[in-house]
């Protein structure tokens, strides 16, 4: 199996790449915004999708529609890890998947998958109008989007369960009071954290909270090149996480 990395040179590309050669898998190569003929990095996604059989892309929103367009004609199979896509992106990831299987994940840990299909289990069985839901997100202080991928993703989940729409409901503001049946999220950022995650729903009576803290960025990796490998040879189609563990 070929896999190439499109963010090669990030942190989480570098991971991936690393993971790959360790998996005794195939690095096709990687993409980055500079080339690199001893490493293999290319700046033109054609030519990573024409010698791969897979792309992890852990790059960036911006190159989505660029990609999505070179990795359907090379009939490429895509796992993606970034998140904050806005209208035109997302059209060209489901453009792209009619041509080719695309699987998406806020993240690849598989404590947070379990955590996604927890929080849409919660959010059919508890009462709006008797539980506060509210998420809570912390991050290393360079990571730019607030609230993260993964959060909106629990979020979703949640809102799902509830049989609402997120963006109906979504409070990041906190200054004021929080309306009913909103679902609230805070962000914090600060030196190296790798990523921690919080559901937490609150009655007049009791509390629950869901947590997932990330030790180590690797485990990401490891989530990713699992996908891959699971979803080369899939038909054209949109995937997420949780069919891997139901496979």
């Amino acid at each position: 199996m070929r896999i190439g990395i499109a963010g090669i040179t990030g942190r989480l590309g570098a991971l991936c790449a690393e993971e790959v050669v360790a998996a005794q898998l195939h690095l096709s190569g990687g993409l980055a915004r500079k080339p690199d003929a001893l490493r293999h990095i290319v700046t033109d996604p054609a030519r990573l999708a024409g010698c791969s059989d897979v792309v992890i892309d852990v790059s960036s929103p911006e190159a989505t529609c660029a990609n999505a367009e070179a990795f359907a004609q090379a009939r490429c199979a895509w796992v993606i890890g970034t998140t904050g896509f806005n209208a035109e992106q997302e059209e060209a990831i489901i453009r792209a998947s009619t041509q080719i299987p695309v699987l998406r994940a806020a993240n690849f840990a598989p404590g947070l998958t379990m955590l996604l299909d927890l929080a849409r289990q919660l959010g059919a069985k508890l009462p709006a109008d008797e539980y506060d839901a509210e998420i809570l997100e912390t991050h290393h202080r360079q990571k730019r989007d607030a609230p993260s991928g993964t959060a909106l993703a629990i979020g979703e989940q949640f809102a799902e369960g509830r049989k609402v729409a997120l963006a109906d409901v979504i409070e990041t503001d906190r200054s004021g009071l929080r309306s009913d049946g909103a679902i609230g999220f805070a962000s914090l950022r600060a030196g190296q954290i790798v990523g921690e995650h919080s559901l937490i729903l609150t009655s007049g009576t009791e509390q629950i909270t869901l947590s997932h803290r990330a030790f180590d960025r690797r485990v990401f990796a490891q989530g990713a090149v699992k996908a891959a490998r699971w979803l080369v040879g899939k038909p054209a189609g949109l995937y997420d996480m949780t069919e891997i563990f139901e496979a």
